[in-house]
């Protein structure tokens, strides 16, 4: 089949792209034109077809969409890490311009061809908003009750496909960490007690391909997560990540304790049409492991360090840093590329 994917050089989408000419499928990648993304791209780059553009540009959108018999739209600005260097809930109009507004150029450019493809969202399950009071899991028929801009963002998107009157799919998914070491202060937000699903990325992506010849996914709402095996406690998440990279669990003063949008979902009706959930979190940790390689050696050599920076980025713990480490962090933070897509 033809098909475009959106936001084809993100986390899910190299794992989807991956998992897609794995089964023959032809690839056209739609996605910003930064330098992330062309480094990302060189490896396929014989196999797909590139299409550089935005989601604000309806010409750009239009020429995307001829020609395909499905759209898999991930293209989405973030709560933390994205690419564009900028996140939803500090830039929250600029971000729904390209969330809802793109995904309406999207929508509004299949309405207008003869043949329209079909679409599969992805959408997330932060749109639960804050659920540990509630006995799990969660369901694709509970009450959606946002608190990001984010997840206001996926609920406005979902409504839009939904009456649309085309083809779709809409797949919710689980916390799917990204295959990279980033100091990210956001980690620092989830108490440590929070229920939290993982679902590998290559598992995702797998979902994604998988239902694109699957007839039964059309006009569902579908939760995405690795299943029971990988229904965790935040803790359990962190330590196993931390300790499997050799640098050991952070003290529990370091993290937040109001209560996070994240938790273990129903994901018996996506497991059975879409045959997806193949890895855990220890298989997330031994592929971090390799990509790492000999780095893994420097980070346990330098443990010590490795954990002050980390502890820095938590706004949490209060521990005195000594004046050197201050200067560091200061300076690691202003060697930051500077972001490749501003907001207007």
């Amino acid at each position: 089949m033809n098909v475009l994917l959106t936001g084809a050089f993100g986390n899910v989408g190299i794992s989807t792209l991956s998992a897609l000419l794995a089964e023959g499928h032809k690839v056209r990648c739609f996605d910003l034109k930064t330098r992330a993304n062309l480094r990302a791209s060189r490896r396929f780059r014989d196999r797909v077809e590139l299409l550089w553009g935005d989601l604000r540009r309806r010409e750009d959108v239009e020429a995307a969409v001829r020609g395909q018999d499905v759209v898999i739209h991930l293209a989405f600005i973030i709560p933390k890490l994205s690419v564009t260097g900028f996140e939803s809930e500090d830039h929250p109009e600029w971000a729904h311009e390209i969330n809802v507004g793109g995904t309406r150029h999207l929508v509004e450019a299949m309405q207008a061809l003869p043949q329209a493809p079909r679409i599969l969202f992805a959408s997330s399950y932060h749109i639960y908003g804050r659920t540990q009071h509630q006995d799990p899991p969660r369901t694709a028929s509970d009450p959606l009750q946002p608190i990001e801009h984010y997840a206001y963002h996926k609920i406005e998107c979902e409504e839009m496909i939904r009456n649309s009157g085309l083809e779709w799919g809409i797949f919710r998914l689980a916390a799917s960490l990204p295959l990279s070491m980033k100091l990210d202060p956001g980690m620092f937000d989830v108490p440590l007690d929070n229920r939290m699903e993982y679902v590998h990325t290559g598992d995702v992506g797998l979902a994604f391909t998988n239902a694109v010849e699957e007839p039964r996914v059309w006009g569902k709402v579908l939760l995405i997560g690795g299943g029971p095996r990988c229904q965790y406690t935040y803790r359990q998440i962190t330590q196993g990540v931390l300790e499997g990279m050799g640098l050991g669990m952070l003290p529990e003063e370091a993290f937040g304790h109001t209560p996070f949008p994240t938790d273990w979902l129903d994901t018996l009706e996506s497991q059975e049409l879409l045959s997806y959930q193949h890895h855990t979190l220890e298989d997330y940790v031994k592929d971090m492991r390799a990509r790492l390689g000999l780095r893994v050696l420097l980070i346990r050599a330098i443990r010590p360090l490795v954990r002050a920076l980390l502890l820095s980025q938590s706004p949490y713990h209060h521990g005195d840093q000594p004046n050197w480490l201050s200067v560091l962090v200061y300076k690691l933070k202003t060697l930051r590329n500077p972001p490749e897509v501003e907001p207007r």
